[in-house]
């Protein structure tokens, strides 16, 4: 008979129920005796593999959270940057606004010749220097844009007219609400003084030309401010009547053209063909008014 050793058990040896089990027993009394949770004594000795199991669904979270602040941003940003309006093309100098309105007149008179336009340029001598101003472009600024860029025309608004349908500024805008809007600006004492005359409010919306011309002809103004349509229609009306023009140029110095406002599809009244049309042919084209400019006695000014 052979010898085996302690460890030499058959292959299909099966531990008898009653030691297996007391052997457990005795393994949970060690490890128990502090009255410790088995459990918590297996999760902090495998402190270092637990976090593995739940490792990468916090990556992922941490990810969504970052895209989603990343996302925040951005579009906060694109928000801060929208409610940033672009530089105005009017805060250029004269030399580059009247490259700028040459080139309007050029779409205009498309079919006019180099040597043609030339005869129709904007001095730049006779365009304002509005560079110093460093507010708004908005009509909420337009008194004090006048105040301090055009002291003259600031001036002139506050004397008394000496001729009726003769005034000293006119105010070009694309549209009849925005005339309504520069009109209640103008009338404001600040500009007027107590001395200062009407200010005439000028589009054909609602009012008939002959309407506008009664009026101009009875009232002494110190500014008129109009759509270009209803404007180029009042200067040229004296010679549809065989009368002077309803809208008197002897006492104008200054004309504001209104570019930097926009309508809902961002376009100046320079951009949409119509009222370009207009302004270059019936108000700054008028013969009285482009004379003027071109001697320096009449001053473009783009708001």
């Amino acid at each position: 008979m052979s010898k085996t050793g302690g460890d030499d058990l058959d292959d299909d040896f099966v531990p008898d129920d009653l030691v297996a089990l007391s052997d457990a027993e005795d393994d949970a009394a060690a490890h128990s005796a502090d009255g410790e949770d088995i459990a918590a004594l297996l999760s902090a000795d495998e402190g270092e593999a637990a976090p593995a199991s739940t490792s990468q669904p916090d990556k992922k979270r941490k990810r969504r959270a970052k895209e989603k602040e990343r996302k925040a941003k951005k579009r906060k940003l694109t928000e801060e940057t929208s409610d940033v309006p672009p530089p105005s093309v009017a805060a250029q100098p004269p030399a580059m606004l009247g490259d700028y309105i040459s080139s309007m007149q050029a779409k205009t008179f498309s079919k006019m010749s180099a040597i043609e336009l030339a005869d129709i340029q904007i001095p730049e001598s006779s365009i304002a220097d509005t560079t110093l101003w460093s507010g708004s472009r908005n009509l909420d600024q337009l008194a004090d844009f006048i105040t301090k860029m055009l002291p003259t025309l600031r001036t002139r608004l506050a004397q008394r007219p000496k001729a009726n349908g003769a005034p000293t500024l006119i105010f070009i805008a694309g549209a009849a609400l925005r005339v309504a809007d520069v009109t209640r600006i103008l009338r404001d004492k600040k500009l007027r003084g107590e001395k200062g005359g009407d200010v005439a409010k000028l589009f054909a919306k609602h009012i008939k030309l002959d309407e506008h011309v009664a009026f101009l002809r009875r009232t002494k103004l110190s500014a008129a401010a109009g759509t270009p349509g209803r404007l180029g229609k009042l200067l040229e009306s004296g010679k549809c009547l065989h009368l002077i023009s309803a809208l008197g140029t002897s006492a104008l110095t200054h004309i504001i053209l209104d570019v930097s406002h926009q309508d809902a599809k961002k376009r100046n009244v320079l951009d949409i063909p119509e009222t370009r049309d207009e302004v270059f042919k019936m108000v700054i084209g008028a013969p009285k008014v482009l004379q003027g400019i071109k001697q320096s006695k009449i001053q473009l000014v783009l708001l």
